[in-house]
């Protein structure tokens, strides 16, 4: 158990403070997990976190296309954000921002580093992540050639230039097909930038196809899909690129490599789980999800711990994030005891021919399950198939597509045949 620390390194009382329920994350997950906790009579909760406002990262996401689902309404990202946050205020969540969890242990006690309170420490009877997610970096894919400036992640980019209004270049080449780079693709041509080229190593993209037509295709944006960054090329600043097809054994193709003059390269090659203090606590990872193991209450293997949002698995949109921070306050308000959720025997859900993550990994079978699952591959017209009993019709799939359901109790009950330790297949076919 690592060291935890409180007041009393600098004289203070040095006990610890108590919390029914501390959230981690004011993004918009632990924004409606804290609202919702409130709701169901959770009474002290504190929601943390290290940025100075809350929301997370919507505050720099200016473009629309969030809240159709939850509020029936189309909203940009700030939008969106003032709604959670006014939906916290009004049911009197506590925000403790400025304020960084360092530790967590698998008693519920964690340790928050403040400049304003200096370190303190809590015993917690539950405790939800909601850390959200980072961007990978060029070391995480290691593309080649010099170290010049002018490489950023498109995350950073977006904040240089919807917040603090600086321009990252002007002869721009994204590199991977992820939904923040194809929608700083067509935020940069607003704003003036030359494009050149979305390069993606994947034969498909990696983001939603709304955001490849609406960000990439109407703006006469090239995307080269199978081609893989040979070289960055300059030497205080970025000179150029140069990029090579990819074959189906994916091996270059010679004869085949295309150059690029541009002074900055946007990575946009994916996101991971900020999971450091599920590792404190002694949490299980999915490694296809790079998130807890939950059930579905988003309960995870450590008796006390929920996850949600992108901490838990990379969402496609923030109305599901918001969905899930709900959802895990009702797991938490269980644990409490403040709701009757009887826990019976798990269904344990194993993934079969090209199902690449399921999220949740459990299933209890006394109650409701959204069960979202990732293929590994597009397919034409597909048929999920979730043990023998329920199928799902699709006109195709896409990795970059979240696929999701809710299986009702009845369901999961004609799924379980009384047996322990039950298994319980999905397949895309």
């Amino acid at each position: 158990m690592s060291r935890l620390y409180n007041n009393s390194d600098k004289g203070g009382a040095g006990a610890p403070i108590k919390l029914d329920l501390a959230i981690i994350g004011a993004g918009p997950a632990g924004l409606a997990a804290g609202a919702m906790a409130k709701r169901l009579g959770i009474k002290d909760v504190v929601v943390f976190d290290r940025d100075e406002r809350p929301g997370g990262i919507l505050p720099q996401c200016i473009h629309p296309g969030f809240g159709l689902l939850r509020y029936g309404e189309e909203l940009t990202g700030p939008e969106y954000a003032w709604r959670a946050v006014q939906e916290a205020a009004a049911e009197k969540v506590d925000l403790e921002l400025n304020s960084m969890v360092i530790e967590a242990n698998p008693g519920r006690q964690i340790c928050v580093a403040s400049p304003d309170t200096g370190l303190r420490r809590y015993d917690c009877r539950s405790i939800i992540f909601a850390m959200g997610c980072r961007e990978r970096t060029r070391p995480a894919v290691r593309i080649p050639g010099t170290r010049p400036a002018g490489i950023f992640t498109a995350g950073k980019a977006q904040r240089l230039v919807n917040i603090e209004g600086c321009m990252p270049g002007r002869r721009i080449v994204i590199v991977g097909s992820g939904d923040i780079g194809m929608i700083m693709a067509r935020r940069l041509t607003l704003e003036g930038c030359a494009v050149e080229a979305v390069v993606e190593i994947m034969p498909f993209t990696s983001g939603l196809i709304r955001n490849e037509v609406q960000c990439l295709r109407d703006f006469g944006i090239p995307l080269l899909l199978g081609h893989e960054v040979t070289e960055i090329r300059g030497y205080k600043r970025v000179e150029g690129l140069s990029v090579c097809a990819r074959g189906e054994d994916g091996r270059l193709i010679p004869g085949t490599e295309k150059n690029f003059d541009c002074d900055t390269v946007l990575l946009s090659v994916g996101l991971i789980p900020e999971n450091e203090l599920s590792r404190q606590a002694g949490i299980n990872l999915d490694n296809a999800t790079n998130g807890p193991v939950v059930d579905n209450l988003l309960e995870t293997r450590t008796e006390g711990f929920f996850s949600c949002g992108n901490v838990l698995h990379v969402n496609d949109l923030v109305d599901e994030v918001s969905q899930e921070g709900e959802l895990a306050a009702q797991g938490a308000a269980a644990r409490l005891g403040l709701v009757q959720e009887p826990r019976t025997v798990n269904l344990n859900v194993v993934k079969g021919s090209n199902i690449a993550q399921v999220v949740p990994q459990r299933l209890l079978v006394n109650r409701d399950s959204r069960i979202a699952i990732r293929v590994r591959r597009p397919t034409g017209p597909a048929t999920v198939r979730i043990g023998e009993a329920v199928k799902l019709r699709l006109p195709l799939t896409r990795p970059g597509e979240m696929i999701t359901t809710t299986l009702k109790a009845d369901q999961l009950a004609a799924l379980y045949d009384q047996g322990e330790n039950q298994e319980l297949r999905i397949d895309c076919e």
